[in-house]
């Protein structure tokens, strides 16, 4: 194969078609940089050489107002409000609806019931909405998943799904009155549902980003010019992704402390309003609709190819899913992650469930309460992303490396409730142990949001962002169709929450041992550029010599 730089084109050995001129790499061996040289910046591409901007088949470069507008989204987009007031709102006027087991009045001292089905906990059926959920995340990223590689059908889904969001949250307004439980939990769900979405599809662009910043672009001209060595190129690229994971990251913390922390002045003056929660939540999307806007004008046109003649909208998802499917043994690690970080996702997001259950009848769905906590744990989120972020950068560690740091937390969650069962002393009992909880997940589970999308981006072959987020997408939110289930299950069965967190200790651990010992992210990430190649040909994204000193040439030529 010829290894030109800047040639794109579907097809295994494309010829120049006029998009960009030609950089053929030197011909002598590649020169060992310093690494950390390379990172600052040192190695840049001298001025006769540039390539027009326009001229550019990668795509333009990302700029600082566009990478601004990105952070500031996730600022929005932090969850305050479809994934936490609404849940409150939700579980409260449930709770007001719902009957005591054992006095057969309102709910007080027993489980409190609701006729759902039949007569079923309120914490039985707050878990059944999120696995309905899940559910039809999983249809709609089955089915949309692939389309947004096509055209600018990404940018449209995560403008759709962002106004349905915001659609949810002012839906709240109308619902007050516990007879409106079946309300609030379609409203709930909807904007559940939504927010899922807007979180695959915003998370699916930052790899295109990172690989069209100038310092990656800058590296990628040294690598063929033979300056720097292929693993020094990737050491570049990786920490680049990483960084604007992060960052973004952060922001989202940003977002939940200042959302948190303005929607004071909304709770104390009006705490004796009976509506003063409503108020609350439609403030914080009001918040996301001021952040989310410019992303919408100010992201750079960077469109994939057409959709393949013959193709429709409704089918190219399932058919390219399970062509990649099909295609396993040429992405064994790809698909190793994914199946293992199902049951990590499965594992922690019901984690999360179950434990918010527990703190909402601890602090009697106080808002108040609920904002002072979610204070603590997006103070010391922001603290965490930044901490791991330059700690990275400064010892040059791998994302896996990261990645298992926070997998430890994971695991330690559920453990610590699972203690609950025998002791009241520990395991979530306690108003000290909700505070503890937050600030522990805020220095753990921040970076590993950011780390588990950045170990996505490094497994996922260049151009193939939509489909691999999609089946991520699956994982990380569908994943939980098992979870909350059978958690359920067990809650119903022994009348007790804490039962949940043995099932949920095990599954932690055992996912968080399969991606640390059996996911090599070097073949991985070799395996995924010979995928895009022989799917795509060369690129400006990807180059030969990415593959061919890790897995061979005889990978990357077989068909």
């Amino acid at each position: 194969m010829a290894g030109n730089a800047h040639v794109y084109s579907t097809a295994v050995n494309p010829p120049n078609e006029g998009l960009a001129p030609t950089i053929s790499p030197t011909a002598h061996p590649a020169d060992h940089k310093d690494p950390a040289a390379v990172m600052q910046g040192v190695t840049e591409v001298p001025a006769g050489e540039r390539v027009e901007e326009e001229e550019m088949p990668e795509g333009p470069t990302t700029g600082k107002y566009e990478e601004w507008a990105y952070y500031l989204y996730y600022n929005g987009d932090s969850g305050v409000g479809p994934n936490g007031y609404s849940s409150t709102l939700f579980q409260n006027l449930a709770t007001q609806a719902g009957t005591d087991s054992i006095t057969g009045g309102a709910c007080d001292q027993g489980t409190c019931m609701l006729d759902f089905g039949g007569q079923k906990s309120v914490a039985s059926v707050v878990l059944i909405a999120n696995g309905i959920s899940f559910g039809i995340m999983t249809l709609l990223f089955t089915t949309i998943g692939s389309c947004a590689d096509y055209a600018d059908w990404n940018k449209w889904i995560l403008i759709v799904s962002t106004v349905i969001c915001w659609g949810s949250q002012f839906g709240f307004l109308g619902i007050s009155q516990p007879y409106q439980w079946h309300t609030a939990m379609a409203m709930y769900m909807l904007g559940f549902l939504s927010y899922g979405v807007t979180l695959v599809f915003y998370a699916s662009i930052f790899p295109r980003l990172a690989r069209n910043t100038q310092k990656t672009k800058d590296a990628r001209a040294a690598l063929d010019r033979g300056e720097i060595a292929t693993e020094d190129y990737e050491r570049v690229e990786m920490l680049e992704r990483n960084r604007l994971s992060n960052i973004s990251t952060a922001h989202s913390n940003w977002g939940y402390l200042l959302t948190l922390a303005l929607n004071l002045s909304i709770l104390l003056p009006l705490a004796d309003n009976p509506l003063v929660d409503q108020y609350t939540l439609a403030f914080t999307n009001c918040y996301w609709i001021v952040c989310g806007l410019p992303w919408f004008f100010l992201q750079k046109k960077r469109p994939g190819p057409s959709l393949p003649k013959g193709e429709s909208w409704f089918t190219i998802g399932w058919k390219q899913i399970w062509k990649a499917l099909r295609q396993w043994k040429r992405l064994p690690y790809t698909f190793i992650y994914l199946f293992a970080f199902f049951l990590l996702a499965d594992g922690l997001n019901t984690t999360g469930t179950v434990v918010t259950i527990v703190q909402n009848q601890h602090i009697q769905f106080s808002f108040l309460e609920s904002t002072y906590l979610g204070l603590a744990q997006a103070a010391t989120s922001i603290f965490s992303c930044y901490a791991f972020w330059y700690l990275q950068r400064w010892r040059l560690l791998k994302t896996k490396w990261m990645f298992a740091v926070t997998n430890v937390i994971t695991v330690l969650i559920p453990f610590w409730g699972m203690l609950g069962l025998w002791t009241d002393k520990i395991g979530f009992h306690n108003t000290w142990e909700f505070w503890l909880y937050n600030v522990v997940f805020g220095l753990g589970q921040a970076p590993y949001y950011a780390y588990a999308q950045t170990m996505m981006s490094e497994l996922t072959p260049p151009g193939y962002e939509g489909m691999f987020f999609g089946l991520f997408g699956i994982t990380n939110r569908a994943s939980s169709l098992v979870g909350p289930n059978v958690c359920s299950a067990i809650i119903d069965n022994t009348g007790n929450s804490w039962n949940a967190f043995i099932f949920l200790f095990c599954l932690c651990a055992a996912a968080a041992l399969v991606i640390w010992f059996f996911v090599d992210m070097e073949k991985g990430r070799a395996q995924a550029i010979a995928f895009s190649i022989q799917q795509r040909g060369l690129s400006a994204e990807v180059r030969q010599e990415q593959v061919a000193n890790v897995i061979g040439e005889q990978a990357l030529v077989k068909a």
